[in-house]
């Protein structure tokens, strides 16, 4: 989540929802904190690169096992609530999960097993062929 940066155009005395996250429309990728809105950075070519090297290796990993790997975008609701009043959702870059019902259409619901954050750098890097 270090990418993230409050949004300026939204009600900051506001606490917003889920159900308010779910009709925000465009490109841009949010995350919601205790309510807060979080509008993520795009990720670089390296911070994708290692994401989908991980992502191999866990998938490959877990081949016949309970547990599923999931790689971001993705919304992780911490503290789902069924009228979409939880005011948490974030999108960790990796994660897994091994409760078959914490997966449901849209979504994970609850925390999952496993969280990898993938830190990027502020300022360029030179791109590993």
């Amino acid at each position: 989540m270090s990418d993230a940066m409050a949004i300026d155009n939204f009600d900051e005395n506001r606490s917003y929802t889920y159900a308010d996250y779910l009709t925000w429309e465009g490109k841009e990728r949010y995350q919601l904190i205790n309510g807060e809105v979080f509008q993520m950075a795009s990720p670089s070519v390296i911070h994708q690169a290692i994401l989908m090297g991980l992502s191999s290796k866990f998938d490959n990993w877990l081949q016949g096992k309970p547990c599923k790997v999931f790689a971001s975008p993705l919304d992780v609701r911490l503290f789902p609530k069924k009228d979409k009043s939880d005011k948490t959702v974030v999108q960790p870059d990796l994660l897994v999960v091994c409760d078959k019902n914490k997966i449901v259409k849209n979504s994970i619901d609850g925390s999952p097993d496993l969280v990898i954050e993938i830190v990027s750098l502020k300022y360029p890097q030179r791109v590993i062929p």
